[in-house]
């Protein structure tokens, strides 16, 4: 049985580091997913990508899956930790997408999380907690997100929120909600 895991938190939490600790004590071969898509016309774009590559241990595998993230988790071997960072950046990749098409993608990724025999962590990006965007893409994106982040949490064996330099766990601290209405 494989354990799936969501580390959730806002921007420059240490989101990322606390699910790498997370890997790292796993003690199992780690695959790390990045749902980035690198930009070399954006330099403080590319120097995030390289604090978060120069982070990482030498002998994690890295896989790269902006788009078709539930395909690459298909091949995941039992016995592995898989760290996917970070579905707000692959939800950003999605945001040209009808509702529809949108809804369809979702479903897919939860559908294959639930057969995934490896170990998953997620690292999500709270949204919504300070202003409603001015513009319609940011609230798609507000949206998608803040409502993946729920399901998926619904679905994992343990929730973080990584805040003020402390991790919670919510799994313990918390009380899951009822499954979202549509």
């Amino acid at each position: 049985m494989s354990r799936v895991i969501l580390v959730t938190g806002p921007a420059r939490s240490g989101k990322s580091e606390w699910a790498e600790n997370l890997a790292i004590q796993s003690g199992k071969p780690v695959i790390y997913i990045a749902t980035a898509t690198e930009n070399t016309h954006d330099l403080e774009w590319q120097q995030r990508i390289e604090k978060h590559q120069k982070r990482r241990p030498q002998n994690w595998v890295t896989l790269h899956a902006p788009v078709k993230l539930a395909a690459s988790l298909t091949n995941a071997k039992p016995n592995t930790c898989i760290l996917i960072d970070s579905l707000g950046t692959w939800v950003a990749n999605f945001l040209e997408q009808d509702d529809l098409s949108w809804d369809k993608i979702v479903t897919e990724l939860l559908e294959t999380v639930s057969l995934v025999e490896a170990d998953l962590l997620f690292v999500g990006e709270e949204t919504g907690w300070g202003v409603v965007p001015a513009y319609p893409l940011g609230r798609t994106f507000r949206d998608r997100l803040g409502a993946l982040v729920r399901q998926l949490g619904a679905i994992c064996e343990t929730v973080y929120l990584v805040t003020g330099g402390h991790v919670l766990n919510l799994s313990i601290l918390g009380v899951p909600l009822p499954p979202a209405k549509s």
